[in-house]
């Protein structure tokens, strides 16, 4: 995530690495760095020269030029500031006492706000237990009701019937009546967007929110923006008065600008960011682990909540006593191996572990997915009896797999060769806990030195 930012930041952090003492010239470079580093991430001028201000006034008045490990309290700082500029805390939706919660989501067109809605209702259905009714009053974009209601069967989240000839404002109306006579807990209005702003999209969606009365206004905006998220921001807060933001495209090539900009001039908190295409790709906003993902240090608890989600403890229990039966099979593997492709794209997953991201750079993003796609092939061309004893697939099965899946059977063997290994670390690793991995790791577990010899 923001790997440009990253980068440029590490780069200004590396002249501090290794001095026991710094002067007032070091940290007047390093900071000058640091700002032309949030620069060109599309953080606009204001905002950067702010945060370059208040970091520069912390570090000068402080103990830093008398610390025996300088580029660590600089780093601390910024991490801080980074916090502090996006947070600085997480803030949670406005849920109304007397249902329903009304959410109205605006912005341009092509920020994602029809997509943003769907994931919304299941992050709400899933996180808060809370139904959510979908009302589509988007009816200039071609096929925007129709997009709302594919994505609410996919999803199974009920979608008001809305058509083109209907009002905005009237369709806002009446979706929110039938939520209150259907008891839904939370209506999420798709707004109309336009390719800028303009008079007649403002008008629109000011004149729904006086009918409708929102608990929350969200802007939608897409984090690829750039120098102009700004702008947007404040033009939409200006005439609605927004109540928070939601970032969309995370996980694309974004320079990072618009999650500090777009916070720091509406004054209003970042509540959700769009970090994948999927129905799940949609998260709750920690300015706490965005700056640490920033700066390279990862999001484990994140990746941790993740993995909960998708398992139970139950589950976990049962898996558990596969492994140290040794009875771990082909077929549980499938599951596992889907059980973190629900997680979201394994790149966004490697950024979550400290270092990881580091270690990958220069490998294809997909190459991950589509080794996933090759093995869930392979496995899927099995019969039952072969997923759940691998050792019964001599010579004449592999070639029938290989056939089946489009693969060959050197990637068979490769495949059976790594999950017999897995399975047999796996196994020895109930057994004997943490330590039995250190002794098969010759005596060290990475990250932890000597710690377990």
């Amino acid at each position: 995530m923001f790997p440009a930012l990253q980068s440029k930041l590490e780069s200004a952090f590396a002249r501090l690495k290794g001095k026991t003492r710094i002067s007032e010239k070091d940290i007047e470079e390093t900071l000058k760095e640091v700002r032309m580093a949030l620069l060109s991430a599309d953080v606009n001028f204001v905002v950067a020269k702010g945060f370059c201000d208040r970091l520069a006034q912390k570090a000068l008045g402080g103990d830093i030029l008398k610390s025996l490990s300088p580029a660590q309290q600089i780093i601390k700082l910024v991490y801080d500031e980074l916090t502090e500029t996006m947070g600085p805390g997480s803030a949670q939706l406005n849920i109304s006492a007397q249902p329903p919660t009304i959410i109205m989501l605006v912005g341009l067109q092509g920020a994602g706000k029809t997509t943003t809605a769907a994931k919304l209702a299941l992050l709400l259905r899933r996180e808060m237990k809370k139904k959510a009714l979908l009302v589509p009053a988007d009816i200039y974009r071609p096929a925007a009701i129709k997009q709302l209601e594919t994505l609410g069967r996919q999803l199974q989240v009920p979608v008001f019937a809305s058509t083109v000839d209907m009002d905005p404002v009237d369709i806002a109306r009446n979706g929110v009546a039938q939520a209150q006579r259907d008891g839904m807990d939370t209506v999420i209005i798709d707004t109309a967007g336009r390719l800028q702003i303009d008079e007649r999209l403002m008008e629109e969606v000011r004149q729904m929110k006086e009918v409708i009365k929102p608990h929350e206004t969200l802007l939608v905006a897409d984090s690829m923006t750039g120098q102009s998220a700004v702008d947007i921001a404040q033009g939409f807060h200006k005439t609605l008065g927004i109540t928070g933001l939601v970032l969309t495209k995370l996980d694309g090539d974004a320079r990072g600008g618009a999650a500090l900009s777009m916070r720091f001039v509406t004054g209003q908190p970042i509540k959700f960011v769009g970090v994948s295409e999927k129905p799940e790709g949609l998260e709750l906003f920690h300015p706490d682990r965005m700056a640490s993902r920033i700066l390279g240090m990862g999001d484990v608890l994140t990746l941790i909540e993740k993995a909960q989600r998708e398992v139970s403890e139950e589950d976990a229990r049962a898996l558990e006593k596969k492994f140290k039966k040794n009875q771990f099979d082909l077929e549980d593997f499938l599951d596992q191996m889907r059980m973190v492709q629900r997680m979201g794209p394994i790149s966004s997953l490697t950024a979550m572990i400290p270092g990881m991201g580091k270690m990958l750079e220069g490998v294809d993003p997909e190459l991950p997915e589509k080794q996933m796609k090759r093995i869930e092939a392979i496995i899927l061309s099995m019969t039952p009896k072969e997923r759940r004893n691998h050792t019964i697939l001599d010579g004449s099965r592999r070639r029938r797999i290989a056939r089946g899946s489009g693969t060959s059977v050197e990637e068979i063997n490769q495949l059976m060769a790594q999950f017999t290994q897995m399975k047999t670390m796996m196994h020895k690793i109930s057994k004997g806990g943490i330590g039995e991995l250190a002794k098969m790791l010759g005596g060290k577990i990475p990250g932890f030195g000597g710690m377990f010899r």
